[in-house]
């Protein structure tokens, strides 16, 4: 009898002290939605030589602060990969790229997983994907551009070469202006035809490109 109650007190000692350790006032910090992170890329990524599913990694570049105290501060590594790729196809539709951000590594190596959305790229689908070009109308609209360039600058040259005697702009503009659109009109119709069997832009990013992004839902920082 009096061994069985020495075992039992040395359990009980031994479960008290395994349990000490063990504190539950844990303190976190909340980072709240809508918080800029500033993100620079760690390797090239690009939709013709990735893969569905390779890893893109991220190196943060501004402290995110809790009350004036840094609780991810810049270095840190944000992790994602590419969730999804539409590849370039004939007739200009170009690829799209799709970059899905998974978690984010604290100093003390906690993997804290957070959603992030980019803002300020201007070619983006409805559902967040990035890409170059749409597709062959965006193509004709961009060879119309170049035409109207065309006519502008060959006006513009038509001007200028006038200057050197009066009145004779009135010959060189009209001329450099009828050339120039004669110049553009053809440009836009041969290039409208080689876009309908040009396959589209790929979506290149090259190591060491930033990003704007933003948190679309709050992240709690242990803080202790």
């Amino acid at each position: 009898m009096r061994a069985l109650l020495i075992i039992l007190s040395l359990f009980a000692f031994m479960n008290m002290s395994f349990a000490a350790p063990y504190r539950g006032d844990a303190r976190t910090a909340r980072i709240p939605a809508g918080t800029a992170f500033d993100l620079q890329l760690m390797q090239t990524v690009d939709t013709m030589a990735n893969q569905e599913g390779d890893v893109c990694n991220f190196v943060l570049l501004n402290d995110q602060k809790y009350q004036n105290n840094v609780v991810l501060p810049a270095g840190s590594i944000v992790r994602g990969s590419i969730s999804r790729i539409k590849t370039a196809k004939m007739c200009s539709r170009g690829a799209v790229l799709y970059i899905d951000f998974d978690h984010i590594v604290t100093p003390t190596g906690r993997q804290i997983p957070l959603s992030l959305g980019f803002v300020g790229i201007p070619k983006m689908t409805y559902d967040g994907g990035i890409y170059n070009q749409k597709g062959y109308g965006e193509a004709v609209q961009q060879n119309w551009d170049k035409c109207v360039d065309i006519t502008k600058k060959s006006t513009n040259y038509g001007l200028k070469a006038g200057e050197s005697a009066p009145g004779i702009q009135y010959v060189t503009c009209p001329v450099c202006a009828i050339g120039g659109a004669f110049g553009g009109g053809c440009y836009l119709i041969g290039d409208s035809i080689i876009d309908l069997f040009r396959r589209g832009e790929d979506v290149s990013f090259t190591k060491g490109t930033v990003f704007k992004t933003k948190l679309t839902q709050p992240i709690d920082v242990p803080v202790n």
